[in-house]
């Protein structure tokens, strides 16, 4: 059962952004305190690519085991099944890779969670945080990447790195048409996640 919240928790706060949609997020993290690595992961999804950079001073454990879930090709063939234009797209669910399985996307994961680890980075258009249930200690696979800025998120999600490339890519899959549950209405499919170092990335 906690595994259904996940697709209830961050549904609530859509309603929590709706009385903040006037506000405007000034915070910012000083570049001085950000740490990033010298490797990235590229997100190939069937709309375009995108390149996202980790904050290694923010969520170290968080980062460790998103990469070691990219190394085993865990997210291969999984796709983003929620989608919320102005909020944010979620993928990771590995029952994701079977259609038949649609009503139960969102409650999958890699069989064990991970603790928190709130930071001081804001979520804010392009980053990456890591989606959960009810309990802060419940993330296990499933992410998001922000489309707006949902500031009301800090500090209760794990933000653990940002899109550096393919803005473009995050508005196409952001502002696709979806029916209910905010599932696209055609397969955002992740291909493949891959690290690479960031010289690589061009």
């Amino acid at each position: 059962m906690k595994a259904i919240h996940l697709i209830c928790a961050l549904g609530l706060f859509v309603a929590a952004a709706a009385t903040q949609a006037e506000e405007t997020s000034t915070n910012t993290s000083p570049a001085s305190a950000m740490s990033t690595s010298n490797e990235v992961a590229v997100i190939k999804t069937t709309e375009g690519d995108m390149v996202v950079e980790f904050w290694t001073d923010a969520a170290p454990k968080t980062i460790e085991n998103f990469k070691t879930l990219v190394k085993k090709g865990f997210y291969d063939g999984t796709c983003f099944h929620r989608v919320i234009k102005g909020f944010m797209i979620q993928g990771g669910d590995p029952l994701t890779k079977d259609a038949s399985k649609e009503a139960m996307w969102g409650t999958g994961g890699p069989g064990y969670q991970i603790k928190a680890e709130f930071n001081d980075h804001h979520h804010k258009r392009g980053v990456l945080s890591m989606a959960r249930s009810n309990n802060p200690d419940s993330a296990g696979s499933q992410f998001f990447i922000c489309h707006g800025d949902p500031s009301f998120l800090d500090h209760q999600y794990t933000t653990f790195g940002k899109l550096i490339k393919g803005d473009d890519v995050l508005e196409k899959i952001a502002t696709t048409p979806t029916h209910p549950q905010d599932r696209p209405d055609k397969r955002i499919g992740i291909i493949s996640i891959t690290l690479v170092p960031r010289d690589a990335v061009k």
